[in-house]
């Protein structure tokens, strides 16, 4: 087995190379003067289980580009397994058509990253679980419900907790973590979202007074749902409010939202290289992953079950 990385996100490649206490693969991945990617693997690879780490977040088009052309390398240079491992897969919110003549880009990329040679695919969290499906190679979808339970526990165990969804859609993420922590009650946001980037809170489902909130989502961009739920909970009474999610995308002023929002804290995993003004922020933390998709591919490379991760 070799553990291979592009540049989107070294520091939790070499965390997961410790865990499997091997050495990263000796490559080069870089740019021509004209930003082209280049990739040159420096140790043999021919009959190997490669496995290439690579988050697609910002700079995405860049990130995409290093997977495809790592797995281009190590198809040519006969690996014998390629697996495309994603903590963060971009695109993924475009998974279905919002409106006439626009495009299902995840499809699209699930289509590249098939193309390009990969035989299996491992991500964390995707943004919606038939993505699984617009691949024709095997794909494992892991949960970050686990890692994050576990915090919960650690740091808010005994307190009167209640599992928030910041919308409807996320009621089937937030209701597993809510089974990990021993069924904790159940609340959901219910906003109206008028257009893209925006979001507008218009009423709580649920009784949260006097209740330590855990908001739970597994994407955070620009943070405004977020930083709206989290006043809206403090409205109708909550104790406290913290978020946990599992990708920090952070985009634009997303940080200072944070830092000025009604959240006591906003944990994110490092599914996502982290800029300074995300490891600066004082309301932010981050949590590893690394473990996780360590114990993943061991499981992968040995050919038993990854599902009983979670069981």
């Amino acid at each position: 087995m070799k553990l291979m990385t592009g540049n989107s996100n070294l520091l939790l490649a070499r965390d997961v190379a410790g865990y499997l206490d091997i050495p990263l693969t000796q490559a080069s991945v870089r740019r021509f003067a004209d930003e082209e990617v280049f990739v040159e693997i420096h140790e043999n690879v021919r009959g190997e289980d490669v496995f290439v780490l690579q988050s697609t977040g910002y700079p995405a088009n860049d990130n995409l580009m290093e997977l495809l052309i790592c797995i281009d390398a190590l198809k040519r240079a006969s690996a014998r397994r390629i697996t495309a491992v994603v903590p963060y897969f971009g695109y993924a919110r475009q998974d279905r058509k919002p409106g006439p003549r626009t495009p299902i880009s995840a499809k699209l990329v699930a289509n590249l990253i098939t193309v390009a040679g990969a035989n299996r695919v491992l991500s964390v969290d995707l943004h919606a679980g038939q993505i699984q499906g617009f691949f024709d190679i095997p794909t494992d979808n892991l949960f970050g419900a686990p890692v994050m339970a576990a915090d919960i526990e650690a740091r808010y165990g005994g307190q009167n907790l209640m599992v928030v969804s910041p919308d409807v859609g996320g009621v089937v993420r937030a209701r597993a973590l809510a089974k990990r922590l021993n069924n904790a009650p159940l609340a959901i946001v219910d906003k109206r979202r008028e257009r893209a980037g925006e979001s507008e809170v218009m009423n709580i489902i649920g009784d949260v007074e006097g209740r330590v909130c855990i908001l739970i989502d597994d994407i955070v961009d620009s943070a405004g749902t977020l930083c709206n739920a989290a006043a809206a909970l403090k409205t109708a009474g909550a104790a406290d409010v913290i978020a946990y999610c599992t990708h920090g995308v952070l985009s634009g002023g997303a940080v200072a939202r944070v830092e000025g929002s009604a959240l006591s804290e906003l944990i994110i995993t490092d599914s996502i290289g982290s800029h300074d003004v995300i490891r600066d922020a004082n309301r932010i933390r981050h949590l590893t992953i690394a473990p996780l998709l360590g114990e993943a591919i061991k499981r992968i490379a040995d050919e038993s079950s990854v599902s009983s991760l979670f069981d």
